[in-house]
């Protein structure tokens, strides 16, 4: 089983939404809101504390705070003290959080190549200095621009959307949507 099919114990609580069981659908409902996800951002990019965050993100306190909140709630972030009087906290990601980093990066290439004309913020991949070692030669390491694939772990080839189908496993629906109940369903 590779890292990507290992199962995780939920860390959100469980919630029934309305529509077609999906994980998506269940992760948007922790994460979907923008200020939950502009806080996941600022947080992956190394500002943990509150007045960063409320200043980067340009969130109105209270929602900011209500974010926070929910997301420690559903295991994204976790608070650590940084000052005892007054009780002061940090933000840091879980694992949980540091695994939206994917999620952060799709949405800023997005927005590079159909929102913005200018790349505001560009990701930049810092290769460890023994990475390039081959047969005893050590290729130095550079620091360039992201530009990274989604790669099938099964087969190692390169995803792209004509090679996917979707295979609907909740039972009751299929693609198009619920099925009608069979008499095997009754």
């Amino acid at each position: 089983m590779s890292a990507a099919q290992k199962p995780h114990a939920p860390t959100a609580p469980a919630v029934t939404l309305p529509g077609r069981p999906c994980s998506a659908a269940a992760a948007l409902h922790v994460v979907g809101e923008k200020w939950a996800l502009l806080a996941v951002r600022e947080i992956f990019f190394g500002n943990h504390r509150f007045e960063a965050i409320a200043r980067n993100t340009g969130a109105p306190r209270d929602r900011l705070a209500a974010r926070l909140r929910s997301l420690e709630q559903a295991g994204v972030v976790e608070r650590r003290p940084y000052n005892e009087r007054p009780p002061r906290y940090e933000y840091h990601l879980t694992e949980s959080g540091r695994e939206l980093a994917p999620v952060i990066r799709a949405l800023l290439e997005w927005g590079d190549r159909w929102v913005l004309e200018d790349r505001p913020v560009v990701m930049v991949h810092e290769p460890a200095a023994d990475a390039g070692t081959t047969g005893g030669t050590q290729s130095p390491a550079h620091a360039h621009d992201l530009d990274a694939a989604w790669i099938c772990r099964t087969c190692g080839e390169e995803v792209v959307m004509n090679t996917l189908t979707v295979d609907v496993r909740a039972p009751g629906w299929d693609r198009s949507g619920p099925r009608e109940p069979s008499p095997s369903d009754v």
